[in-house]
């Protein structure tokens, strides 16, 4: 497992020098592949590959460049996704002895789907790095959860091929946190079209760091509905953090629909009045 792609035989394949920025990207966005090396922890001996891996088929597109193998991330991102079923097998397999074979599959489902991959993405701020097309990015491309999600299965893709499985892994379990924070509940989701539903707001956070070390830090965040905080929570993460203040907003709104008794029994009453008002005499 911790050999690399094509150690034991084959053929040779020479490395870039350690260091040395992708061709054709202007400095801020090679500064930006510089950047996510950092987040993760982690030194691509062929820095091409983490190109590969951050490249959108939209940005190749809108340059009339070549698409498809070598030149976007899908076909990093299919093996990514090998990579990551494995991954999380064989850490949920070690994690939890007493398991069986059902509730295993349980939690890996909830470890690599759309959403919490996306979670992973947003940690290493993979959305701001992305290389996507100027039409993409206008549309929200960046923080599509598809696309996140794709992009941090590309990343563990070329993370395999540059150092094998083991520095895989690693970028992997470096930021998967407390697992108590990985639930299927998308507060988020449903305060949307709660809020959409009332009033046609699209929730909007606000999220600010709290004191902390930079491994240990918590964020506090806001939802917004219009111009008020409609409800506050904190996380380990900031998508933690915002679907716990989704959380609260939709308890609050909860709270806020069920009427009191006697404020119930008046508002009948007003109902059956005007039902009475309007109906025609009878003859």
């Amino acid at each position: 497992m911790g050999l690399h792609p094509g150690e034991g035989g084959g053929r040779v394949v020479a490395l870039a020098p350690v260091g040395s920025a992708p061709p054709g990207l202007t400095p801020e966005e090679s500064g930006r592949l510089d950047a996510l090396q950092e987040r993760a922890g982690i030194r691509f001996r062929r820095p091409e590959l983490l190109r590969e891996a951050m490249t959108h088929a939209s940005w190749n597109n809108e340059r009339g460049e070549p698409s498809g193998p070598g030149h976007d991330n899908e076909r990093l991102e299919y093996l990514g996704d090998a990579v990551l079923e494995l991954v999380v097998g064989d850490y949920l397999f070690r994690r939890f002895p007493v398991y069986d074979e059902g509730q295993l599959t349980q939690l890996r489902a909830a470890l690599v789907n759309t959403t919490s991959l996306a979670r992973l993405a947003e940690r290493l701020e993979l959305g701001s790095t992305l290389l996507v097309g100027r039409g993409a990015a206008k549309t929200g491309a960046r923080a599509l959860p598809s696309l996140l999600a794709n992009a941090f299965e590309a990343l563990i893709g070329a993370i395999f091929l540059d150092q094998g499985y083991r520095a895989a892994s690693k970028v992997f379990l470096q930021n998967i946190g407390d697992l108590a924070e990985w639930s299927d509940e998308n507060f988020k989701g449903r305060l949307q079209e709660v809020s959409q539903e009332r009033t046609g707001d699209t929730p909007r956070y606000r999220v600010t760091p709290l004191a902390g070390p930079g491994h240990n830090r918590e964020y506090q965040a806001e939802a917004v509905l219009g111009d008020k905080v409609a409800g506050t929570g904190r996380g380990r993460t900031k998508q933690a953090a915002e679907q716990s203040a989704a959380h609260d907003a939709l308890e609050r709104i909860a709270k806020l629909r069920k009427p009191a008794p006697a404020a119930a029994a008046a508002g009948a009453a007003r109902a059956a009045a005007r039902g009475a008002a309007e109906e025609p005499a009878r003859v």
